[in-house]
């Protein structure tokens, strides 16, 4: 039986490390009855020189790359806006239709969609480094080709190697990173207070969270203590990208939602995490 959104976390202290929307996560936790805990943990910062994105486009007037990957919507904003420093937006447009696009989602074929240019392959969920590959593979021969992979903030080094398993030239675009707050005195409390025993769940949105929370505790000297009191708490991960990260810190994700959105995560902690949590502190 689902949960009542008054009472599926009632009582339990519920860890967000969400930045962009902290406020909104805050309040579908306190919605279900839990007690929030928000420690944003990255921010976003462009980067400084567009060298990246301005070589990628010269690269694409001269015919010199043969695919693009784009992995976000954000990203792929961020590119179009940097490449327009040093080129018209339509002739960016039109050097992007000469070469075959592929979308990781739906948000990147949005964000090409508003400069008018389709998308030829768009990835399935759940959007991993693997279903990439594999409808690459399924599309056509890549030996020999140049393919362009607009980074994301974390380099998938796995997505990379099976490019070059299959006969790429991969060329990375690089448009923003994730880096640590200015001010990383909430995630250090919250990662102490997991450390510390004082919280139930963990909610992780974003890949990199999940690095940055492990930074910030071995800095402190609170690495391995945090690992061990996480796998006595509830870990929750947004989707498949996430999980992996967390697996990568010798984790392993309670709940992953079958849709990667907030809402659909904070309703399967709603409606689970207490009974794995007695479970999990019984062994």
């Amino acid at each position: 039986m689902e949960s009542s959104p008054q009472t599926g976390l009632n009582g339990l202290r519920v860890v967000s490390f969400e930045s962009r929307r902290e406020r909104e996560m805050a309040e579908l936790i306190q919605r279900y009855g839990g007690e929030a805990i928000v420690a944003p943990s990255m921010r976003e910062l462009p980067l400084e020189q567009n060298t990246a994105a301005l070589g990628f486009m010269r690269d694409l007037k001269a015919a010199k790359i043969d695919v693009v990957i784009f992995l976000t919507g954000v990203g792929a904003r961020t590119l179009i806006d940097a490449v327009a420093t040093g080129y018209p937006r339509v002739e960016f447009a039109q050097a992007l239709k000469a070469v075959k696009l592929v979308a990781r989602g739906p948000k990147p074929v949005a964000a090409l969609k508003e400069i008018g240019v389709a998308v030829d392959v768009t990835i399935p969920e759940p959007n991993t480094w693997r279903e990439i590959l594999a409808e690459l593979e399924k599309a056509g021969d890549l030996r020999g080709r140049r393919v362009a992979v607009q980074e994301y903030g974390v380099t998938r080094q796995e997505l990379i190697d099976g490019l070059r398993s299959l006969g790429a030239e991969v060329l990375l675009v690089p448009v923003y990173r994730w880096v640590l707050p200015e001010d990383t005195g909430p995630l250090k409390s919250a990662a102490r207070a997991i450390a510390d025993g004082r919280a139930d769940v963990a909610l992780f949105t974003n890949a990199k969270q999940v690095d940055h929370v492990f930074e910030v505790a071995a800095e402190d000297g609170l690495g391995e203590k945090l690992r061990g009191a996480l796998q006595s708490m509830v870990v929750a991960s947004i989707g498949p990208v996430c999980t992996e990260a967390i697996e990568h810190h010798g984790l392993a994700a309670d709940i992953e939602p079958e849709h990667p959105k907030m809402g659909h995560l904070i309703a399967a902690v709603a409606s689970r995490a207490r009974g794995l949590l007695e479970k999990k502190r019984k062994k």
